[in-house]
């Protein structure tokens, strides 16, 4: 099975605006560029929709709708990996 870029149904940067957070959301584009994939980028600034998440520490990156990091600013490199590892996980049969 050739993997879809319909496996990543959304990614969210959860976090108040602040530099790390906008280095993160920098960094997630940066991945989904090379990856090729058109995924819009939510940036949520909203600390009761943050918290729906139990997010304490920001900036944290959801995608398809699950935590998968928080408190710390990734690089491009760890966001290709948690893309490529969530999309493997749709394309097992």
């Amino acid at each position: 099975m050739t993997p879809s870029q319909n496996t990543i149904k959304n990614i969210k940067i959860l976090g108040s605006g602040c530099t790390n957070c906008n280095r993160l959301e920098q960094a997630t584009k940066d991945a989904l560029s090379k990856l090729g994939i058109e995924t819009p980028v939510e940036h949520v600034t909203d600390f009761i929709e943050i918290a729906r998440y139990g997010v304490m520490s920001t900036p944290a990156l959801v995608i398809n709708d699950r935590v998968v990091s928080y408190g710390r600013v990734l690089k491009v490199d760890d966001v290709i990996n948690m893309i490529e590892k969530i999309k493997g996980e749709h394309n097992v049969s």
